[in-house]
């Protein structure tokens, strides 16, 4: 085949390919003239094609200005398609639509796993320092317990703040630094064979269920519960999704599989790191409604249990149905 034959013969796909490729690095999703969006699955093909068809023409040697152009229609499509990334509000927007929900029911075992964990000894606990006040002393000391008291108080301005704390904007602060903790405790403890990230959310969640019910037993639980319920929707949830990412690069290390522990390890870590972004974002959240809204004493009970149950469902659903079209 002659070099004007073979760009005869092809030389329309390389037109095409090259508008759809001019019109992309300039930032732009149509062809000029109006016509529909650029699909990807056909600029990707039409990629593939000028490989091939770059090949063809070095191994037949054809002339230097068709080597020319086909070497520089091949470099601007692997930019698109292998290195072309979003950056700012639409990447966001796309990690928040698809790839944090994803990325949990991707690791549904775990999570339900990490659940569990988190669960089953705040009930326990939570049943048996009711039964029991004296047991809370197992979990926190007397000058700790009567703080808590102190905190739930009918006399306490506002719920669950100390005593020294002159604003909420303090809390706030306070409770970032607090959520940010024990989450990065949950996760980065699962390198240790992923017992760390275990330990952890059974060591939080006896704590959670001892103190819930002390202040239960105390009769406390009206203004305990109304303040925990709704921030508990992402702060709770948070936890329990930080563990399980510690449980999946633990495992990742005790079973590598075919692979080598390192690099099973960084697969791991890259397939997580949407989970962690996304739990950093819900900790932020359940600060400022846990400074700004949980501890107001101002807003009446029904209103706050009713938010609550919003914000809870909102949260399962978002979890369970957000982004699947893009499963």
């Amino acid at each position: 085949m002659t070099p004007l034959h073979f760009e005869e013969l092809y030389g329309a796909e390389w037109d095409e390919l090259e508008a759809q490729l001019r019109v992309i690095l300039a930032g732009k999703s149509r062809l000029p003239d109006g016509a529909a969006p650029i699909r990807g699955e056909r600029v990707a093909a039409l990629y593939r094609r000028a490989c091939e068809h770059l090949a063809l023409a070095r191994a037949r040697s054809y002339p230097r200005y068709l080597l020319d152009r086909l070497d520089k229609l091949t470099a601007d499509g692997h930019q698109v398609i292998y290195q072309r990334r979003e950056f700012g509000l639409a990447r966001i927007r796309q990690a928040a639509l698809a790839g944090f929900p994803q990325a949990v029911r991707d690791h549904a075992g775990y999570v339900w796993l990490a659940a569990a964990l988190f669960m089953v000894p705040t009930l326990l606990l939570g049943w048996l320092v009711f039964q029991r006040p004296d047991l809370i002393l197992s979990i926190i000391d007397a000058e700790q317990a009567a703080q808590f008291e102190q905190m739930y108080a009918d006399s306490a301005e506002s719920l669950g703040a100390f005593r020294d704390a002159d604003s909420d904007w303090t809390m706030f602060g306070y409770y970032i630094r607090n959520n940010i903790t024990v989450a990065f405790q949950c996760f980065a403890a699962g390198i240790f064979a992923a017992v760390g990230s275990m330990f952890y959310l059974l060591l939080n969640g006896a704590y959670g269920g001892a103190v819930a019910g002390y202040l239960t037993e105390r009769g406390l639980s009206e203004s305990f519960y109304s303040f925990v319920v709704t921030h508990a929707a992402f702060e709770l949830t948070a936890n329990v999704l930080a563990g399980a990412a510690g449980i999946r690069r633990g495992h990742a290390l005790i079973v590598p599989g075919r692979q080598t522990r390192v690099q099973s390890l960084v697969n791991a870590a890259r397939a997580t790191m949407p989970i962690i972004y996304g739990v950093t974002v819900m900790l932020l959240i359940a600060a400022a409604v846990e400074a700004f809204w949980s501890s107001s004493r101002l807003l009446p009970l029904p209103v706050k249990y009713s938010v609550a149950a919003l914000c809870w469902a909102v949260v399962i659903a978002y979890f369970a149905f957000q982004g699947r079209r893009a499963d």
